[in-house]
């Protein structure tokens, strides 16, 4: 195993405020993504920025204008993001995923002067999809078509050079909300903003010169964008994968002896049970818990590659990896959500979800954040911004938590919406959840609320077997009673072959609106 070099980055850098391109300015001739059997350098990236800049001055488009980029992730989609900063040019993402629909709800919503598409990718038709939607708008921007199988997008040399006109409080990039319950919103965040959790997530990770990051998420996410710019920051290259499958995520952990890799721990776990041998050379390596297999991975991880794997917070207005746990934790700390900031400049609070007023350590309450990581607001849509922004800055998460270690740190619970309150207590779902799964015939369960009149909320469990376990149900809520508060007990408890899922910008995630549909229908005997 090769001993890494030192980082180029000092990991005390307090603040940015240089220009945005100074990130991949150092070590010019290194990797900067690998694309299959493609790659391209640092100073590649450095120039074909600085081209892409040139080309939107000549399109009139410049500091306070949006472009709207629908592309896989690759070097176009980087070029467009350091042209974009350059000139002060706010970068909207759309997600490959999206089709027609979906995209025009981003398209109207932010307003951009151009709107980037693939000549061909997988078997949809972005730029025909694209024409077509701007059709219905009144205001259409420019569809321009790239040729991503060629790398970074080709301009005419003989246009001028742009001016360096962008700032670092200029907006540069947006992330799409969930839009679980409605349609999503787009989380603005500026240059210094992005540039310093970039310096930071580079230090707090030890990502060195030569490193390699493997990206299995999307560049249009925010876990998968962070990682990205982390890796740049520290002068390490971006393995892509644009469509994940777990052989091509094997294969390249191999292949480029990856050194970090962050994600879902759905996407963890077939990386893990497929590795052909150990990974020695994977260092660092955090996840979010969407599937419910944190602690598997965990364990997974340090037992068969000697990687102590983290959990990892955070979202799209506070930034993916805001807050993780530590390495030097053990096993039973590090799969829990949540942790410690990533940075002085971060901050944290627990707060009453009625009355605002914080809470003491190991109290439930809501979550805010505040700091540098805190987007600056959700795009056209002030009333939404007013309604998680407070005038000191403190940005409202929605989420479940709790503090501990005298405030240095803190616990995710759940999205408060999806926490229970149970004949008057506030109750985690996961802290029923995790109860089920030490049963040694439950493999996997997920706990939702029915709120019924003149009941309040109803916990119901659904379970998956283990393989060639039958679960008796009378028996199993018997069980729940001799080990659990008897108001934790779920009022129903089913067996389901799998949970709804859906596949979005950080990964696989557990439907919990399907699972409270699922759950109506159980109570009300259908």
């Amino acid at each position: 195993m090769t001993v890494p070099e030192p980082s180029a980055f000092d990991p005390e850098r307090p603040s940015f405020d240089g220009r945005f391109e100074s990130l991949i300015a150092a070590e010019p001739e290194r990797v900067a993504l690998i694309l299959g059997d493609s790659e391209a350098s640092r100073g590649a990236l450095l120039a074909a920025g600085r081209a892409f800049a040139a080309l939107l001055h000549a399109r009139g488009i410049g500091r306070g204008d949006v472009i709207n980029v629908w592309l896989p992730d690759g070097a176009a989609w980087l070029q467009c993001l350091f042209g974009a900063a350059q000139l002060g040019v706010l970068v909207v993402p759309i997600s490959t995923r999206y089709r027609r629909d979906e995209a025009r709800h981003v398209v109207v919503t932010s307003r951009p002067k151009l709107l980037l598409v693939p000549e061909a990718f997988l078997t949809y038709d972005y730029a025909g999809e694209a024409r077509a939607l701007c059709e219905s708008i009144p205001v259409p921007p420019e569809v321009f078509v790239v040729d991503t199988q060629r790398g970074f997008i080709p301009v005419d040399p003989a246009l001028a050079p742009a001016p360096y006109t962008g700032q670092p409080e200029d907006p540069l990039c947006t992330f799409s909300t969930s839009g679980t319950t409605g349609l999503p919103k787009l989380a603005m965040h500026d240059q210094r903003g992005i540039a310093i959790h970039a310096l930071t997530i580079a230090a707090r990770a030890e990502v060195r010169v030569g490193d390699r990051m493997l990206c299995a998420l999307s560049l249009y996410g925010v876990l998968g964008f962070n990682q990205a710019m982390a890796a740049l920051a520290g002068a390490a290259a971006c393995v892509f994968l644009p469509v994940f499958k777990p052989q091509d995520a094997i294969d390249a952990m191999v292949r480029h002896r990856v050194t970090h890799y962050f994600g879902s721990d759905g996407l963890f776990a077939p990386v893990l049970e497929g590795a052909p041998a150990r990974y020695d050379h994977w260092r660092f390596g955090g996840f979010a818990e969407f599937a419910g297999l944190g602690r598997a991975v965990v364990d997974q991880a340090e037992q068969a590659h000697g990687t102590r794997l983290v959990a990892v917070y955070g979202s799209s207005e506070c930034f993916a990896l805001m807050a993780m746990r530590s390495t030097e934790a053990p096993a039973s700390q590090r799969a829990v959500a949540g942790g410690t900031p990533v940075s002085p400049g971060i901050a944290f609070r627990v707060v009453d979800p009625v009355t605002r007023s914080p809470v003491g350590d190991r109290v439930q309450g809501e979550l805010e954040v505040r700091g540098y990581n805190v987007m600056t607001g959700y795009v056209n849509n002030p009333q939404a911004t007013a309604a998680v922004l407070d005038a000191e800055g403190w940005y409202t998460t929605g989420d479940l938590a709790y503090s501990e270690d005298g405030g240095m740190s803190f616990v995710y619970l759940a999205r408060l919406k999806d926490s229970l309150r149970l004949h008057g207590y506030l109750v985690d779902p996961g802290e029923i959840e995790a109860f089920l799964c030490t049963h040694a015939d439950i493999a996997a369960a997920q706990v939702v609320g029915v709120n019924r009149p003149g009941e309040g909320d109803v916990a119901v469990a659904f379970v998956i077997a283990r393989a060639g376990a039958v679960l008796d149900m009378a028996a199993l809520t018997a069980w729940c009673r001799r080990g659990i508060s008897g108001y934790k007990v779920p009022g129903r408890i089913v067996a389901v072959e799998a949970f709804p899922q859906t596949v979005g910008p950080n990964g696989t995630k557990i439907q919990k609106n399907r699972l409270r549909e699922m759950a109506q229908s159980v109570l009300a005997g259908l």
